[in-house]
């Protein structure tokens, strides 16, 4: 009896360990969920004001590629990428498995490349024109959609979790809400024409806010959980 306590002991021991490890790892993840769209928000702040042709209001985010700068937008696409499916790995790591939402994770991680491709074939002039590519655009069009049918799917998983289930119908708002505007950004403001067209970037930006303050929410709740 005593040799199987002490070997249940070390067990416990090294259980205890490999959570408290875990759980560090989840808290670093979460910082990704908050420094993701305070450092792309910031970046895309410094190029309107280095570029003053640039209109935050009619033209899209990735507009700023065609110019000489496009580089930094570029490369703000890549962060943000890596900084998105960091901090989705630190959700799958912190809510509970469900069969329900399985395929969250994977169409968000989905939606992260759609950002590497964002900076990978990006805008480029034509004719004194800010002009998207269409290798862009698969890359919007996956960004977008797969971000916001992922958050609806992973709210699922997250409803099956007591921790998580508080928050489970505001995540699946926002993914409504973005897969809502991301069809009036496609359908009725990025083409030349359409009635919201010189609305494309404001548009565009609300779109952003409501993604980036679910990140925020959930990466301060990821956090509180990981403790």
């Amino acid at each position: 009896v005593g040799a199987g306590g002490a070997r249940m002991t070390r067990y416990d021991s090294r259980a205890s360990v490999l959570e408290a490890r875990t759980a560090s790892r989840v808290r670093t993840l979460a910082l990704a969920g908050v420094a993701g769209p305070v450092l792309f928000t910031v970046l895309v702040i410094l190029q309107g004001l280095l570029i003053p042709a640039y209109s935050h209001v009619s033209l899209p985010i990735s507009a700023l590629e065609a110019w000489p700068t496009g580089w930094i937008q570029r490369l703000n696409f890549w962060l943000a990428a890596s900084l998105n499916i960091a901090f989705v790995y630190g959700l799958h790591l912190a809510v509970q498995p469900a069969r329900r939402g399985a395929t969250g994770v994977p169409l968000l991680v989905v939606g992260g490349i759609g950002l590497a491709l964002a900076g990978l074939f990006p805008w480029v002039m034509v004719n004194g024109v800010p002009t998207e590519t269409p290798l862009h655009v698969v890359g919007a069009i996956t960004t977008f959609a797969a971000t916001g049918l992922g958050w609806l799917m992973f709210s699922r998983r997250m409803s099956a979790d007591g921790r998580w289930r508080g928050v489970s119908r505001y995540t699946m708002a926002t993914g409504i809400a973005m897969l809502v505007l991301f069809i009036a950004l496609g359908f009725f403001a990025i083409d030349d024409g359409t009635p919201l067209h010189p609305w494309a970037g404001l548009l565009q930006r609300i779109l952003c806010v409501v993604w980036f303050t679910l990140l925020i929410v959930l990466a301060v709740r990821l956090r509180g959980v990981a403790r």
